[in-house]
């Protein structure tokens, strides 16, 4: 369905509304709600929330380049979960995904009953990481407009961060390249320059007043992520730090085991 908060409108898919349990799922960097379909059919019992972010899938494009900005995208989502009616839920990212997930859990820290972050940062700790980020992000979203899409996913999917999925079956494969690929050039150039790693804040010194449950998932092939997410987990008073057999994307490369996972941590927290 779609659904306008502060004039843009977004695409949002529920699943078994009227259930009390609630989680909303947020997706990565060229994803969209489609990337959590899968995961939201083994989650029976549960109510699941699924958006496309500022730039992606379904979700308006704002012509205004300012509006990407991360406290735009969580004063958005902030609106969408009233309209919708979440009072205490668990909010899940992934990726970028998990970026917007920890700004929102810091700036409304008692609407959740926990944050699940999948391959998740806090972002760049110092002004001169972030300022070089920008720079990188900023050419490579020239690039995306210039060169378009297809030429940009042929790239995309050859960053060392990917390597693991290349022994995904092959139409797994080609859904996620798909998924991709249906992406807005002008939409990823907005995400990119307006909620890139190096465009928001940091939230390492912030970690440490969250006072809501949280699950770290790290696959042990993204050794990045792996890195950042023990530190996370040695800063923040309650977290779970976990690591499967996968690479970035876990819930695309171990679905089972990581809808399992889910569920045990939805179900420790009654």
């Amino acid at each position: 369905m779609e659904m306008t908060v502060r004039g843009v409108t977004y695409q949002v898919e529920q699943f078994r509304e009227a259930k009390e349990q609630a989680i909303v799922l947020l997706h990565g960097f060229t994803g969209s709600t489609k990337t959590w379909h899968e995961l939201a059919g083994q989650l029976k019992d549960k109510r699941v929330v699924l958006i496309d972010l500022l730039g992606h899938g379904a979700t308006a494009i704002p012509a205004d380049t300012s509006r990407y900005g991360m406290e735009q995208q969580v004063e958005d989502l902030h609106e969408l979960f009233g309209e919708l009616g979440l009072e205490s839920f668990v909010l899940l990212g992934y990726s970028m995904g998990g970026r917007v997930a920890l700004a929102y859990a810091d700036a409304y820290p008692g609407k959740l009953k926990a944050l699940i972050l999948e391959s998740a940062s806090p972002g760049l700790e110092t002004a001169e990481e972030q300022l070089e980020r920008r720079q990188r992000d900023s050419a490579l979203a020239q690039k995306i407009v210039q060169n378009g899409m297809e030429s940009f996913v042929n790239n995309w999917e050859a960053i060392p961060l990917f390597a693991s999925q290349k022994s995904l079956p092959a139409v797994v494969r080609e859904r996620v390249r798909s998924e991709r690929l249906a992406q807005s050039p002008e939409g990823l150039a907005g995400s990119l320059n307006g909620m890139g790693t190096g465009a928001q804040q940091s939230y390492w010194e912030r970690l440490e007043v969250l006072e809501v449950p949280v699950l770290l998932l790290t696959g042990c092939l993204d050794e990045k992520f792996i890195a950042i997410g023990r530190r996370m987990a040695e800063r923040i008073k309650r977290a779970q730090h976990v690591t499967l057999h996968a690479g970035h994307a876990i819930h695309v490369e171990k679905p089972i085991e990581f809808a399992t996972i889910i569920k045990k941590y939805i179900s420790s927290l009654e």
